[in-house]
């Protein structure tokens, strides 16, 4: 049974820095990548970065190219994202997600509960 299991959110100003950790347990060799998305009240769920296993490639959604670092601990099986210079418009809930694909809302077949990232101006 796959679990994600997210943990570092918090509250932070504006400028600020965060790092996201998820947990990862359950996983085979089918799961092609890993990713982050975000939830905003109100808004839709959208991606936010994704890494692939075995190629090691990252992609990032345009607002958060050169703020935010994602990285893949295999032997840990820990996902990460570093948050940088972070923004109020960067407060959402963020997921932590996994499957043979993750460049879509539509394409991870696993989600953790989620961790709750605020950013005060």
């Amino acid at each position: 049974q796959v679990q994600l299991v997210e943990s570092g959110g918090g509250s932070v100003q504006a400028g600020g820095s965060l790092r996201l950790s998820c947990a990862a347990s359950g996983l085979t060799y089918r799961t092609g990548c890993m990713a982050w998305f975000r939830q905003a009240p109100g808004k839709e769920r959208e991606w936010v970065a994704r890494i692939y296993h075995g190629t090691g490639n990252t992609y990032y959604r345009d607002s958060v190219k050169g703020r935010f670092t994602i990285s893949l601990d295999n032997a840990k099986n820990t996902l990460c994202l570093q948050m940088n210079s972070l923004r109020p418009e960067d407060t959402a809930m963020y997921y932590c997600a996994a499957g043979s694909n993750c460049a879509a809302v539509v394409d991870p077949s696993y989600w953790g509960q989620g961790t709750q990232v605020t950013v005060s101006s």
